[in-house]
């Protein structure tokens, strides 16, 4: 086969898949985004009624808990799943015996679908079932842990069993960076006299911020898109609870069967996405820029 065509069929099996969904993504976005403006209920209708459906979104009691819940889960998530990633990795950085072994433990639940950790962990946190359970069975009967079914307390589960899967995750990306630091950096450190806690802290962090910022970013796009999660840990519940922006999406589109109200929710739970991606990305130019200039 002439070196030509080979690289032609390359670029064919790279571009026409990524363009096709390129535009999918940017057809059905700008779709809904019509949509979200127009009366439409089982069925699409395409009458202009303005900024009636998100009002009326923004003033429901989901809409308002959802993102009450969602600045909620989005700290606790976020600092836990950074927190834990964070220590696993400066472990694994120590050189350990079965490292190997030990990284691919920790990031098993990475490659668990939400549907399984959700389902799961609802086993666990179930008072009736989980750990509250066994706890009584062996004899502390005075042990409470019924935070699935407290609705002040709920949400605080969803943030558990998130950090449980996402804490591989951010292991991963620090490791990478723990592994990049340069070794001279660490020499001299030593020769100063500077302990472990004191060399991650002064020099190994500070040398990585970019990774924090990278972790960080990443970590708020899954729980401001957390949807799987909760449908099968609590289902929105108690009540509405630990209703996320996603569930409300569904709930209009699917539930109740509100088309433009249910594409308004989505545009909203895009514009969450955009607030979190569009300092990133100037970020990002911003960094190129100095590099360039160094």
């Amino acid at each position: 086969m002439p070196a030509g065509v080979g690289r032609l069929l390359t670029q064919l099996a790279i571009w026409v898949p990524l363009l096709i969904a390129a535009g999918h993504v940017v057809l059905f976005t700008a779709w809904t985004t019509w949509v979200s403006f127009t009366p439409s209920t089982l069925l699409p209708e395409y009458t202009w009624i303005g900024l009636r459906n998100y009002r009326n979104v923004m003033r429901t009691a989901n809409f308002q808990i959802a993102y009450v819940n969602l600045v909620i889960y989005g700290i606790g998530f976020v600092a836990l799943t950074t927190a834990l990633g964070l220590l696993l990795a400066i472990l694994l950085d120590q050189r350990v015996r079965a490292e190997n072994a030990l990284r691919t433990i920790f990031l098993y639940p990475l490659a668990v679908s939400f549907v399984v950790t959700g389902t799961v962990w609802s086993w666990l946190l179930n008072p009736g079932l989980g750990i509250q359970k066994l706890a009584h069975n062996i004899g502390w009967t005075g042990f409470r842990f019924d935070w699935l079914v407290e609705p002040d307390k709920a949400i605080y589960t969803l943030i558990l069993a998130g950090a449980w899967q996402g804490a591989g995750f951010a292991m991963a990306l620090f490791l990478a960076g723990l592994r990049s630091v340069d070794t001279d950096l660490l020499k001299a450190a030593q020769i100063d006299g500077a302990g472990p806690w004191r060399t991650y802290r002064r020099v190994v962090l500070p040398t990585i911020w970019p990774i924090f910022i990278t972790v960080l970013v990443i970590l708020l796009q899954f729980a401001i898109k957390t949807f799987d999660l909760v449908r099968a840990l609590t289902g929105g519940g108690p009540g509405i609870s630990t209703m996320l922006p996603a569930l409300v999406v569904y709930d209009f589109m699917f539930q109740r069967g509100e088309l433009g109200r249910g594409s308004a929710a989505a545009v909203l739970m895009l514009l969450s996405l955009v607030v979190v991606l569009a300092p990133y990305g100037l970020y990002v130019r911003w960094r190129r820029r100095r590099q360039a200039r160094a």
